[in-house]
């Protein structure tokens, strides 16, 4: 099987989606809000490549799971955007907010494991443990920080 651009492209991106995610918890976890506010925002940007790789989509014959899981991203990138960085509300504290806000960041992150997953085993295998790892790290920072 031949690795075509876009499913690297998207490996890519999802690779970074992984590593942004664990940076932002790792900062949390320091104390570091500013760097995580800059990291979060730079995680917003990964929409870019996103809308690209699903907008051609249809032309490369993906399989509807593979939409599924770029707007999935792209939903919860969203939602960041509007709750975190315009209307800036403080839901962290609300439990239904809370579980819908990690649903999303589940559904969209997860997804990124199979959009990885299109460019090869390596890239496959990366996105598992880098998930893993990010899993991890979210639910550590949430006990200890409250956040």
């Amino acid at each position: 099987m031949t690795v075509g651009r876009l499913d690297l492209l998207g490996a890519w991106v999802a690779q970074a989606i992984f590593v942004l995610a664990i940076a932002v918890f790792v900062c949390r976890l320091a104390g570091q809000s500013r760097a995580e506010h800059w990291l979060g925002a730079a995680m917003l940007l990964t929409a870019v490549p996103l809308v690209y790789l699903l907008v051609r989509a249809p032309g490369r014959g993906c399989p509807t799971l593979y939409v599924v899981q770029i707007v999935a991203m792209l939903v919860y990138l969203a939602v960041e955007l509007v709750v975190d960085y315009v209307v800036k509300v403080e839901f962290r504290h609300v439990r239904w907010m809370v579980l819908t806000y990690v649903v999303l960041f589940f559904a969209g992150t997860g997804g990124m494991i199979g959009v990885a997953s299109r460019a090869g085993r390596p890239f496959a295998i990366s996105s598992v443990v880098l998930f893993l790892v990010m899993a991890v790290l979210a639910f550590v920072q949430r006990a200890v920080t409250g956040m």
